[in-house]
C-alpha cells in the first residue's frame, strides 16, 4: 500500500498489481480495496495490466475530510489517475460507476470506460428510493447505530427483500459493513436523484470523451437491465454487453474477459 493526497489535502491508500495499460477500478457500497468484488478481480486482469484499487475516502485505509461532496471523489479519483501515470482506463460497478461516469464528464483523463450495473432507476419497474434515506442514514451513523444505516440501505436502496436484510448480522462480513456505514450516504449522492423512476437525460453526460462499455447481468432484475440499456443509449458512442447468467453479485471470472477485451490496446 501507498497513499497519494487529493486535492482537499485527503490521504487516499492505492494498491498497485501487474504491468502493462493502467487500469483503475472504482467500488461501489460498502466496500474497500480489500473487501468486495475487486481482490479476485485484480490477479485476472493484472498479467495484462498494471491494476490499481483504492479505498475511497472514508474506508479502509484512506482518510476522510469534511465536508463531503461529490466533486472532492471525484478529485480522488483524478489523483489515482495521476499517480497512474496521468491517464487510465477506468473501470467502476455500481455507484463506483457511476462516481466514473461523473469523472469522465468533468473532463478526467479516462482512455476508457467500463461501467457494471449502475442503480439508476428509469422506469415503473422498481419503486423509487424514498428521497430522504439519506438522511435517515444520516441519522442512524449519527445516533451510533450503524447496523440500522446498513439494512436500511439494504431494504429501501437496494432493495434486498427483508427476510435476508434481517439475516445480515449473522454474515461474517457484518462488521467491515458496518465499518464503513458513514459512506453509506457518499454512494447515494451520486444516485439517487437518478433513482426516482425518470428516463435519463439525454444530454447529461454528452461530454463524456472515453469509449465506454456498458454491462449488465442477464439474471439481473428487470429495473437493473433497463437502466444500463437507457444509459447506453445516452452516453456518447457507448457499447452495451450482457453478461449471461450473472446478477449484481457479478462472478469475477465472468467479467474479467469482458475488461480485458474492452482495454486491449
Amino acid at each position: 500500500m501507498h497513499t497519494v493526497t487529493s486535492k482537499d489535502g485527503t490521504s487516499i491508500a492505492v494498491d498497485r498489481a501487474g504491468q502493462g495499460p493502467a487500469v483503475v477500478l472504482v467500488d461501489g457500497a460498502l466496500c474497500t480495496r480489500a473487501q468486495g468484488p475487486m481482490p479476485d478481480l485484480v490477479p485476472l486482469l493484472a498479467d495484462h495490466f498494471t491494476v490499481y484499487t483504492y479505498d475511497r475516502r472514508g474506508r479502509g485505509d484512506s482518510g476522510d475530510t469534511a465536508p463531503y461532496a461529490v466533486e472532492r471523489e471525484i478529485e480522488d479519483l483524478e489523483a489515482v489517475i495521476e499517480e497512474a501515470g496521468g491517464h487510465a482506463h477506468v473501470y467502476g460497478i455500481s455507484s463506483g460507476g457511476a462516481l466514473a461516469l461523473e469523472a469522465a464528464s468533468h473532463g478526467l483523463r479516462i482512455d476508457k470506460l467500463a461501467l457494471y450495473e449502475v442503480p439508476y432507476v428509469v422506469d415503473d419497474t422498481r419503486p423509487p428510493t424514498p428521497a430522504d434515506l439519506v438522511a435517515q442514514i444520516s441519522d442512524a451513523v449519527a445516533a451510533g447505530r450503524r447496523a440500522k444505516a446498513v439494512k436500511l440501505f439494504m431494504r429501501d436502496g437496494v432493495r434486498v427483500p427483508g427476510a435476508i436484510v434481517a439475516l445480515m448480522g449473522l454474515m461474517p462480513a457484518w462488521p467491515k459493513l458496518k465499518a464503513v456505514a458513514h459512506t453509506l450516504p457518499y454512494d447515494l449522492a451520486f444516485v439517487i436523484d437518478r433513482q426516482q423512476g425518470h428516463p435519463l437525460p439525454a444530454t447529461r453526460w454528452s461530454s463524456v470523451a472515453a469509449q465506454t462499455l456498458v454491462v449488465a447481468g442477464g439474471k439481473s432484475p428487470a429495473w437493473m437491465r433497463n437502466a444500463m440499456d437507457a444509459l447506453a443509449s445516452v452516453v456518447p458512442g457507448a457499447k452495451h454487453h450482457t453478461l449471461d447468467g450473472q446478477t449484481h453479485l457479478v462472478k469475477p471470472k465472468a467479467l474479467a474477459p469482458v475488461l480485458i477485451d474492452h482495454f486491449a490496446d
